[in-house]
């Protein structure tokens, strides 16, 4: 940023961000015990406690509890702009394999998607703002939630009342680490990530010994028709400009070789950016399930339950145009990029839903840039580099953790008013 503080010709995200140079031993440190220790989605105890007595020890005011685990802290530093920043906490059902000194210990949990990260970046830049008080005035209201993985934790904190704790705030800004180079910054503006919508659907046939499946309905078949039937909806009832995905994840049934089962379920997971695109989906998923039942000779109807419900996460333009000048400034031109639409799911985008705010949620690369720009030149990229839900997914702690504080406090120094300067 160009905008000069009241003390002298340096600017005032420089002379705070100039201080975390003496704090990245100590948020490393942290980074590796929440990643020793994950927890599932709001069943982050452990972790809301730790960041609770980390706010405290900032001096905010503390609210635990919202929307079961969620945690929120608030300082308020005079007349300015409410900022929300929000970082989630929940880990996934992972087995770790990533054999880092400070894998996790907690069996068939790991935070595989660097929420712990997440964590991690937010303290510290409520550090360094805390610290800077002098430069800025404003409210910054820090959102820690719980059960992102599951899409419930943020629409779980707006019914328990957040928005009565922390009232409107002006602008919604979070972040999520991703496998591109360390170091970088990707912000997309308009539809950034796409809505999601889980289905656990129940097929009933009829059981019989597997000599004799001329006594039976089976299942299986029907799964199997249906999932092969599943592929024609992208690719026959989507146009091609619009963007869809539809993935059967899992199909369960049976117990024996020579038992034909009752019943057989699919888990399919269906991404949309438009409604109307949403709607088609869902509605060509539903009728094929029900055809193929019905051409298999099923007597009771398919059962379709829904198990999680993402919305769409739409990036304010000018929200993202005023944020993304402050990082090019920061970061520099070229480590800045927009990576485009995403096809993942993200339930931020309901803070800024809920109290009508715009929002701008940007990426941060976690991936050393060298293996990177190696995995790059030899075409592997997918191969080599771990995603995110992988059990290899680890950023490298730093550049990552300097780049995700940073990005934080300079997006609020954006977005605060300036004291003595202009960069709010």
């Amino acid at each position: 940023m160009s905008d000069t503080d009241n003390i002298g010709d340096v600017p005032a995200p420089s002379r705070l961000l100039a201080r975390l140079s003496g704090r990245t031993d100590g948020l490393a440190d942290l980074y590796r015990h929440l990643h020793a220790h994950p927890e599932l989605s709001f069943g982050e105890t452990r972790t809301a406690g730790l960041v609770a007595e980390r706010l405290r020890g900032l001096g905010m005011d503390v609210t635990t509890g919202l929307g079961r685990t969620g945690v929120v802290g608030v300082l308020d530093n005079g007349d300015g702009p409410n900022l929300l920043l929000r970082a989630d906490f929940d880990g996934l059902p992972v087995t770790e394999q990533t054999r880092l000194p400070y894998a996790s210990e907690t069996a068939g949990v790991m935070h595989a998607c660097g929420h712990d990260m997440h964590v991690t970046c937010l303290l510290g830049a409520l550090d360094l703002l805390v610290q800077g008080k002098a430069y800025w005035a404003g409210k910054i209201s820090a959102v820690f939630q719980p059960a992102e993985e599951i899409g419930s934790g943020a629409q779980a904190m707006v019914d328990d009342g957040l928005f009565d704790t922390i009232g409107k705030p002006d602008i919604v800004l979070g972040q999520h680490v991703g496998p591109f180079p360390a170091g970088t910054i990707g912000c997309h503006a308009g539809p950034a990530l796409a809505a999601t919508d889980a289905l656990k659907v129940t097929l009933h046939g009829k059981g019989a010994h597997g000599s004799r499946p001329e006594a039976a309905i089976d299942p299986v078949v029907m799964a199997a028709s249906t999932v092969m039937r599943l592929q024609t909806v992208v690719s026959r009832e989507i146009a091609g400009g619009d963007t869809a995905v539809v993935t059967v994840g899992a199909l369960n049934a049976g117990t024996k070789d020579n038992v034909i089962p009752d019943t057989a379920v699919l888990k399919i997971n269906i991404r949309t950016y438009d409604e109307a695109v949403r709607k088609t989906v869902l509605n060509a998923v539903k009728r094929i399930i029900e055809g193929e039942a019905a051409v298999a000779g099923a007597t009771r109807s398919p059962d379709c339950e829904p198990i999680d419900t993402f919305p769409a996460l739409v990036n304010d333009e000018s929200a993202v145009a005023r944020t993304l000048a402050a990082f090019r400034d920061h970061f520099g031109e070229t480590q800045v990029f927009d990576p485009g639409p995403a096809t993942g799911s993200e339930d931020c985008g309901v803070f800024g839903t809920a109290s009508d705010t715009p929002v701008c949620y940007w990426f941060f690369g976690g991936i050393d840039p060298e293996t990177y720009a190696k995995a790059q030149r030899s075409g592997t990229v997918n191969r080599d580099i771990p995603s995110n839900h992988s059990p290899y997914f680890a950023p490298v702690i730093e550049p990552t953790l300097s780049t995700g504080v940073e990005a934080m406090t300079v997006a609020a120094l954006t977005w605060l008013s300036g004291r003595g300067n202009r960069f709010g």
